[in-house]
């Protein structure tokens, strides 16, 4: 069981400014691959420096301009591309781990749910076979309390799934803010490749430090004992992610 952090705000600069902050703190990065940190576009830069430190590395896959479930053919084409090639440039890197985000319904049309589930189902059959073709574990997470995200029960992920080999990123977060915790552990124990680790009240995605919030983490950890995977603190900062691993070692430790 490995500690890692992941924090989205950190692609907003080069690579090389925070891989010696992480490094002196964790064992594990997980990559926001936006902006600065795109897999798609800085490959290179993290070919030259990622290999020199004596860390593991998983990627997120891009999520801003990225819809795997859009009704439109073209806009989910390309954002499927996205992720292919997403997992290609990891699996070059050596890196086997890549959380993706299963989509989103229409923000413009009411009552599309079932077309879209129809639509991503198929998606998800595409990412499945492109992370065998590269080797790599493509974990589909399970998303927070917002109408507009697919995949945010145990019912619906494990629908969209159905038929594939996809791992699952639990995100305890995320389902906290669903009431779904126990309901994605009993459903995905057996396929859950990641797991995403921050707190909150319940009431929104607020991404807070373990403990400041509501979520009964002696709980989830018991109820995840099999689990031997990284959890990677999704933190606002640094520095609330540095105090989390502190807190959630002493969790695991006791």
């Amino acid at each position: 069981m490995t500690i890692g952090i992941s924090c989205t705000s950190f692609s907003a600069n080069p690579i090389e400014d925070w891989i010696i902050p992480i490094f002196e703190e964790f064992d594990h990065w997980e990559i926001f691959s936006e902006a600065f940190h795109s897999v798609l576009y800085h490959a290179r830069e993290m070919e030259d420096i990622l290999p020199s430190y004596d860390m593991s590395y998983s990627i997120h896959s891009p999520i801003c301009d990225v819809n795997i479930a859009a009704i439109s053919d073209c806009m989910r084409d390309a954002s499927i591309n996205e992720i292919i090639r997403t997992a290609e440039l990891a699996a070059n890197l050596d890196i086997r781990t890549i959380t993706v985000h299963p989509g989103l319904f229409s923000l413009a049309v009411a009552d599309m749910e079932a077309h879209t589930l129809e639509i991503v189902k198929e998606s998800m059959k595409i990412i499945d076979r492109a992370g065998k073709e590269y080797g790599v574990a493509m974990a589909i997470e399970n998303m927070p309390n917002m109408p507009y995200f697919v995949g945010r029960t145990a019912a619906q992920l494990g629908e969209i799934i159905e038929g594939t080999d996809l791992p699952v990123c639990f995100d305890i977060g995320h389902a906290n803010t669903t009431g779904q915790i126990d309901a994605m552990i009993d459903a995905f124990s057996d396929r859950i490749a990641n797991v995403h680790i921050h707190d909150n009240n319940g009431d929104r995605d607020a991404h807070m430090t373990i403990g400041d919030g509501s979520i009964d983490f002696q709980h989830v950890l018991k109820r995840l004992s099999r689990y031997s995977g990284n959890y990677i603190i999704e933190s606002r900062s640094f520095e609330s992610a540095v105090e989390s691993q502190s807190r959630l070692e002493s969790l695991l430790s006791s």
